[in-house]
């Protein structure tokens, strides 16, 4: 079987090619990462520095260049998610027609324009609920564009801890197919169950209970035909996995049959083992002291303990801030929690461990949120600021998902191979 071929949107440092090349079989032959915010093109030039030169891989906006695309099998990307960041307030939340939000259209002209059979996207799980005022429309409008496109679309919520790596990431992928594959023709042949439980894209890879949610029903419905009506007045309860067929829709809590996860610990000692220890600069400061007349000890205490605070609104409402207390420093023994961008710094979210060789607290390397996403050690190494190789991370991927992905895509693959063959015809490369 040749090599299928993908082309990679959105690519920052090259976590889906990462995982698909791990799974062996693929040939990424076009590649597109730009950062419109800044001159610097740290993720693009990280990309380069691992994957090679090549003319293939275009630093420019992905609007104004998408018909420069190749020919490919499937299409890849981690979408830009700024509208519908975790961090965001629920009245601040934009979804998919916000800033960002119109990259998804461009993604939709390539579909049409190039007819993929395969379209495999990555987005945090806050875009089946987006926006607050209208839950579900903004991933519905998603479906509904597929189904416009002829394609069918099969999601997955995935908790990369659930499966045996060492983060609690959950992010949504989203697997759409084109009508006219064997692997649709199959699929139409299933009832929704079968797929979502057994035959489907992601179960054989990501296995699940037989028993349903007791706290959540399955649920069905139609999407409207018109796809003005859907942005205008659909809203929809999406649940963690689900699937859309001409239209219509069948959404399930599913329940993953959970794997021994590799813990912070194990990440911690891979790096020790191949680097030696940490350096001094990623230790907390015991003596410099803050405005607040804290030291950054006291100070990660303080952001990571719980507290109720009362607040003003902007309509002058008094109301009380509360939130819930974290460990503090985490716990070496279970997988790491979700990375945020602005992991390393002094704030809530970031990781504070205390470090098993000198028993003093400190913030996770480079290196360890490289291994948390399944990155080798020092891929982010390549001349950009330490400061954004947290914040590449932050953004990443876990590779290991892809490239357990990478290898149920080849089985689906291999359907249409077959068919062609049996047919008498030579291997397709495009639908």
């Amino acid at each position: 079987m040749k090599d299928i071929k993908v082309a990679e949107l959105f690519a920052g440092v090259g976590g889906f090619r990462l995982g698909l090349e791990n799974a062996g079989g693929f040939d990424v032959n076009w590649t597109n990462q730009w950062e419109p915010a800044t001159k610097s093109q740290h993720a693009f030039n990280c990309y380069v520095e691992n994957f090679g030169e090549n003319p293939s891989h275009v630093n420019e906006d992905i609007s104004q260049v998408w018909k420069d695309i190749s020919d490919h099998d499937l299409l890849v990307g981690g979408f830009p998610c700024q509208d519908y960041s975790v961090a965001r307030s629920l009245s601040g939340e934009k979804g998919i027609q916000g800033k960002k939000g119109v990259l998804f259209w461009e993604i939709m002209n390539i579909v049409q324009y190039k007819k993929p059979k395969y379209v495999l996207l990555e987005n945090v799980d806050r875009l089946l609920k987006s926006p607050s005022k209208q839950r579900g429309r903004d991933f519905s409008i998603m479906l509904a564009a597929f189904r416009d496109a002829g394609y069918c679309v099969e999601w997955r919520v995935l908790n990369a801890a659930d499966y045996g790596f060492a983060q609690r990431r959950r992010r949504v992928f989203i697997f759409a197919y084109a009508v006219e594959t064997e692997f649709a023709n199959q699929q139409f042949k299933l009832k929704d169950k079968q797929v979502l439980h057994h035959n489907g894209f992601f179960a054989p890879a990501f296995q699940v209970e037989k028993k349903p949610s007791l706290k959540h029903k399955d649920a069905s419905f139609v999407l409207p035909r018109d796809i003005i009506d859907v942005s205008d007045e659909f809203s929809a309860i999406y649940k963690n996995a689900g699937i859309m067929r001409d239209g219509m829709v069948y959404t399930a809590e599913l329940l993953p049959i959970i794997k021994k996860a590799k813990t912070l610990g194990e990440i911690v000692e891979e790096v020790y083992n191949e680097l030696g220890p940490v350096d001094e600069r990623f230790y907390l400061d015991e003596n410099k002291i803050n405005k607040k007349g804290r030291t950054e000890i006291e100070e990660l205490r303080y952001l990571k303990g719980p507290k109720k605070i009362e607040r003003i609104s902007q309509t002058g409402h008094k109301y009380v801030y509360s939130e819930g207390g974290m460990a503090f420093p985490e716990p070496l023994t279970l997988p790491g929690r979700t990375m945020l961008t602005s992991e390393g710094t002094s704030n809530r979210s970031s990781h504070v461990i205390e470090d098993p060789y000198t028993k003093r607290l400190r913030y996770l390397s480079p290196e360890e949120c490289e291994r948390l996403n399944d990155f080798p050690i020092n891929w982010t190494n390549t001349g950009m600021p330490v400061r954004t190789r947290y914040f590449c991370m932050g953004n990443a991927l876990v590779v290991g998902l892809v490239t357990l992905m990478g290898q149920r895509i080849k089985d689906v693959y291999e359907l249409d191979i077959d068919k062609f063959h049996k047919q008498g015809f030579e291997q397709p490369s495009m639908l």
